[in-house]
């Protein structure tokens, strides 16, 4: 797995967050609870992550998970990365093109 870290911004002074606990609520959905780490500004919130869209199949599926698929001009905005703007290949778009 890659090291990579969501980062998370404070909108007051644009230090960075820390979420100091989360919790549980389904499997699609975890509550968290943030904390700006500037000393001067320690805002803190509540924050709610959810998975809303398959953008690719799982190579292991769990029957049980169901989410809906997400339309191509949303799969397309997850291609882009920030770091270089180089795209990347949109599985279930292959599997399409494959299938006709």
């Amino acid at each position: 797995m890659s090291g990579s870290t969501y980062k998370l911004v404070c909108p007051h002074c644009h230090g960075r967050m820390r979420i100091r606990t989360s919790e549980g609520q389904h499997i699609f959905l975890r509550i968290a609870y943030l904390q700006c780490t500037e000393e001067n500004c320690s805002w803190s919130v509540r924050a709610e992550f959810q998975m809303t869209h398959e953008l690719s199949p799982s190579g292991e599926p769990n029957p049980t998970v169901n989410l809906p698929r997400a339309p191509k001009a949303l799969r397309q905005k997850s291609w882009r990365n920030p770091r270089n703007d180089e795209q990347q290949m949109d599985f279930i778009v292959e599997l399409e093109s494959e299938e006709q």
